[in-house]
């Protein structure tokens, strides 16, 4: 699977990663140089990031299916017993 991001997203993080060199590491890189560093980490660590986001989403709503079961579950009417 094959990870893009609207323009504009790539373009804020492209500058924040050219940012992240300078302040942190001292360096200069270019535009095109952090645009392949993003490229790169899209395909590197996008799968493992979608993936914990699905595993994520699937317990929430096995949580919310339990509590839906459970609040449903109190709405029962309890039978009177049966006269003899």
């Amino acid at each position: 699977m094959v990870f893009k991001l609207p323009r504009e997203e790539k373009e804020a993080l492209i500058e924040r990663i050219r940012l992240y060199f300078e302040e942190e590491r001292s360096e200069t890189i270019g535009r095109l140089a952090a645009e392949q560093l993003i490229d790169w980490m899209l395909g590197e660590i996008g799968p493992y990031a979608y993936n914990q986001g699905v595993e994520d989403a699937r317990v929430l709503i096995a949580e919310r299916s339990q509590s839906l079961d459970d609040e449903l579950y109190a709405l029962k009417r309890i039978k009177p017993a049966q006269r003899r």
